[in-house]
């Protein structure tokens, strides 16, 4: 699995970034990509929306490149749809300059989303088997690093994650007995301009 893998990954261009900055459209990627293809009826349910504005979004999505219509699944009364991609990155950083309102508004709505992630984990937290109470981690590492040292950073981190198992939903329905989904979060927030300076 490599970046440069066109079914694996796909880079954002100013067009994704305004298809992917609604939220609604964002969690329907990550629905799609986490339990498989759905229709529009099944993902209004779990996104608690009517099934006509779900519609809408899959249109949407399906215009910018994100998602298509699984023809091998439903009628002509019930369409199926599936993620094109199983991720996606924000690499072309120019885009900010660019087109800042589209950039910013998606970066937003990645950072609300795993927020809400990171809250429906915890509310679920005293329903989770014990053995997995221990292994929920939330930390932060305030760190002084170089832009090199950080792009050496991420870079590791991203090795070691990609040595695991992807949640992908064949892997979880062949997965080994007691493997559960598990959401790693990575956010490296630079923060210029906050040092202090030292007191006398």
């Amino acid at each position: 699995m490599t970046v440069d893998d066109p079914e694996t990954y796909t880079a954002l261009d100013a067009k994704g970034l305004r298809a992917l900055a609604h939220p609604v459209r964002g969690r329907i990627v990550g629905l799609l990509r986490k339990h498989g293809p759905a229709t529009a009826t099944q993902l209004a349910q779990r996104l608690g929306l009517n099934s006509g504005a779900t519609s809408y979004h899959l249109r949407q999505l399906a215009a910018a490149g994100f998602i298509e219509e699984d023809t091998e699944r439903g009628n002509a009364r019930e369409r199926w749809w599936r993620s094109v991609h199983r991720r996606q990155s924000f690499s072309n950083k120019d885009m900010v300059e660019r087109d800042p309102e589209a950039a910013m508004s998606y970066l937003r709505t990645v950072a609300a989303g795993y927020a809400l992630r990171a809250q429906q984990a915890l509310d679920e937290f005293e329903t989770m088997p014990k053995q997995w109470w221990d292994l929920l981690d939330l930390s932060d590492w305030q760190l002084l690093l170089t832009p090199t040292e950080a792009s050496d950073l991420r870079r590791e981190l991203h090795a070691v994650l990609d040595r695991y198992r992807q949640a992908t939903p064949d892997a979880v329905a062949d997965g080994p007995e007691g493997a559960e989904r598990v959401v790693f979060l990575t956010q490296m927030l630079p923060e210029p301009g906050t040092r202090w300076e030292a007191q006398p």
